[in-house]
């Protein structure tokens, strides 16, 4: 089964930028949908981004033009590029990958990583 593992969190100030990488193992991660997800202190875990294995993609509203998911198959990594941050976009950042999807919930997705802070201050 595939294992991701997300790298590149970190401080960043607000209007900033951070490119998130979703790593996978044991498995080819261009045959999965894959999402981010990130949790807020003290919120539920959200949906913020898609892309299918036809990859195609979708993003929540809150970050639509500024975050936008990629997948290199040749490293077998997802990226997700978050530009103009703002406060608001403090959380852990999950990647996740799944067999069913592509699509906003959680429970369809197989296998998740460990999760990876951004902190964005003002």
């Amino acid at each position: 089964q595939v294992q991701v593992v997300e790298s590149g969190g970190g401080f960043v100030q607000a209007g900033g930028s951070l490119r998130l990488s979703c790593a996978a193992s044991g498995g080819t991660l261009s045959n999965y949908a894959i999402g981010w997800f990130r949790q807020a202190p003290g919120k539920e875990r959200e949906f913020v981004v898609f892309i299918s294995r036809g990859c195609s993609t979708d993003a929540t509203d809150s970050v639509k033009g500024r975050f936008t998911i990629s997948i290199d198959k040749d490293k077998n990594t997802a990226y997700l590029q978050m530009n103009s941050l703002k406060t608001e976009d403090t959380a852990v950042y999950y990647c996740a990958a799944g067999y069913r999807g592509p699509t906003t919930l959680q429970g369809r997705y197989d296998y998740w990583g460990q999760g990876t802070q951004v902190t964005v201050y003002s």
